[in-house]
C-alpha cells in the first residue's frame, strides 16, 4: 500500500483541507492518507480550537485514514524545528512521499531555492547577521538575505514571504538533512490565502477566517458553507458541550496568573523568553484586561505577535529551556485515530516503522510523551474552567479512535 503524507493543524478541518486531501492522495497516486497532526497548541503559539480529539474525528470523517501526533515540542517550535518533526514522523511511518500546499504550487522552485541556500549558507548567514544589526526582526532579516541572494544568482525560486512557501521550503530541507528518501509534492492552494478574512457566499475560507468569524460573531451558521458538514456538527457539539471555543482570550485570565506568579528570574527558565522580555511581560500582565490588551503592549519591532506567542505558550505549560534542549527528533509514533484501511496499512507494513507505535500511552515511559501528556491536562482544565458542562476526554485513557 502507497502512503501520503501531509502536515496538519485542521483549526479546524475546513472545504480547502478536504481538496488539498484529494489532490494530495491523487497527487502521489497514494492509497492512503497519513496525517501529522498538532495536538493541544500549535505552531503559531495558540491553543487549538477545539481537542485532538474532535480534530481527529474531523480528519478521519472526511478521507485521511491515518492520523498521529506532532510531539508539543515540535508543533509549538519555529518552521525548521516544527518541519524536522513532522517529517521524520512521516519518515518513521513509511510514507513514500508527502504533499504541502503552497502559494507557489509547484515542487521545481522549493528544491531551487534550498540548494540556492545550501550551497551559499555562509553568504545567506553574513546577510541575516548584517540585518539584524539593523534592529530588524528575525523573519525580516532572513527575507532580506533570501532576496540578496537570489539577486546575485537569478534562477526560479519561491516566494519565501508566503507563510505556506516558508514551510513547504523547511520540510524539503528536513527531508534532506534527516537522509529520507521521501519524497516532496506540492499542490497550490486555492481561493484563500493563509490570512484572509472570510468572504460572503466562499466554499472556501481560511481556518484563520473561519476562526476570526466565530470569535466576532459567536455563531457557526455563518461558517457552514465552507465546512463538510462532519467538521460543521462536530464544531456544533463542542459548543453546545463547553460555551465557547479554546483560545488566548478565552484562557487569558489564566495566563494572566499565570506570568505574575512568577519572578522575572524565574520566567527566564522558560523556552524562547529571552533578552530581558521578561520584564516587559510582567508589566503588560498586571496592567491588561485582555490577551489582546496585553499582546499590543508586547509587541515590537523585534517581537513578531507568533513569537511572542509561542513564548506565551511554554510559560503556560511550563516548557523549559531545558526541555527544548533534551530532544532532537521524535521518539515515538502516536497513534491517534485511524479508518479500517488505515489500520490495514498498520498491519501491513508496522514492522518496517523506524519508531515504535504507540497507541497505549500508559505502557510507555518516554519523556516526549510524557510532555504531550501534561500539556493536554493543562489545555482540558482550561477549557473546562472556561464554563464548560462536559469533561474532555483523559488523555492518557483516550485509545485511538477507530473510524
Amino acid at each position: 500500500m502507497q502512503a501520503v503524507g501531509i502536515v496538519v493543524e485542521y483549526n479546524p478541518f475546513h472545504n480547502g483541507h478536504a481538496y488539498h486531501l484529494i489532490q494530495a492522495k491523487q497527487a502521489a497516486q497514494a492509497d492512503i492518507a497519513v496525517a501529522v497532526m498538532s495536538g493541544s497548541f500549535l505552531q503559531r503559539g495558540e491553543p487549538a480550537m477545539v481537542d485532538k480529539w474532535t480534530r481527529t474525528k474531523m480528519a478521519l470523517a472526511n478521507g485521511v485514514d491515518i492520523v498521529i501526533e506532532l510531539p508539543y515540542v515540535y508543533s509549538t517550535a519555529s518552521a525548521t524545528d516544527f518541519a524536522k518533526g513532522a517529517i521524520a514522523l512521516l519518515s518513521a511511518i513509511g510514507c513514500d512521499s508527502f504533499v504541502f500546499g503552497s502559494e507557489d504550487g509547484s515542487v521545481q522552485p522549493f528544491l531551487n531555492t534550498y540548494h540556492l541556500i545550501k550551497q551559499h549558507r555562509d553568504e545567506y548567514d553574513a546577510y541575516v547577521r548584517t540585518s539584524l544589526q539593523t534592529g530588524a526582526s528575525f523573519p525580516k532579516s532572513l527575507h532580506y538575505a533570501y532576496d540578496q541572494l537570489t539577486q546575485n544568482y537569478p534562477s526560479t525560486y519561491i516566494n519565501l514571504a508566503q507563510p505556506n512557501n516558508i514551510l513547504g521550503f523547511h520540510y524539503i530541507e528536513a527531508a534532506d538533512n534527516l537522509g529520507s528518501s521521501i519524497k516532496p509534492l506540492t499542490i497550490p492552494r486555492i481561493a484563500a490565502g493563509y490570512h484572509d478574512d472570510l468572504q460572503a457566499g466562499a466554499s472556501i475560507a481560511s481556518a484563520t477566517g473561519i476562526r476570526k468569524e466565530l470569535a466576532e460573531t459567536g455563531s457557526l451558521y455563518g461558517v457552514k458553507n465552507v465546512l463538510p458538514k462532519s467538521s460543521y456538527e462536530y464544531l456544533c457539539n463542542w459548543h453546545e458541550r463547553h460555551a465557547q471555543f479554546a483560545s488566548w482570550e478565552a484562557f487569558w485570565p489564566l495566563l494572566q496568573f499565570t506570568i505574575i506568579r512568577h519572578s522575572p528570574k524565574e520566567l527566564t527558565r522558560y523556552a524562547e523568553v529571552t533578552e530581558g522580555i521578561e520584564h516587559a511581560l510582567l508589566k503588560a500582565a498586571k496592567t491588561s484586561d485582555t490577551f489582546k490588551n496585553f499582546m499590543e503592549k508586547i509587541k515590537s519591532k523585534r517581537y513578531t505577535w507568533t513569537r511572542l506567542q509561542r513564548m506565551l505558550t511554554h510559560i503556560y505549560t511550563g516548557f523549559t529551556k531545558e526541555q527544548l534542549h533534551s530532544f532532537d527528533t521524535p521518539t515515538t509514533i502516536r497513534l491517534l485515530g485511524m479508518t479500517a484501511q488505515g489500520q490495514q496499512y498498520l498491519g501491513l507494513h508496522k514492522k518496517n516503522f523506524t519508531l515504535p507505535l504507540i497507541s497505549r500511552v500508559a505502557a510507555t515511559e518516554d519523556k516526549l510523551l510524557a510532555i504531550d501528556l501534561h500539556v493536554a491536562e493543562i489545555y482540558n482544565f482550561s477549557v473546562e474552567s472556561g464554563g464548560s458542562s462536559h469533561k474532555l476526554p483523559k488523555d492518557y485513557q483516550t485509545p485511538p479512535i477507530r473510524f
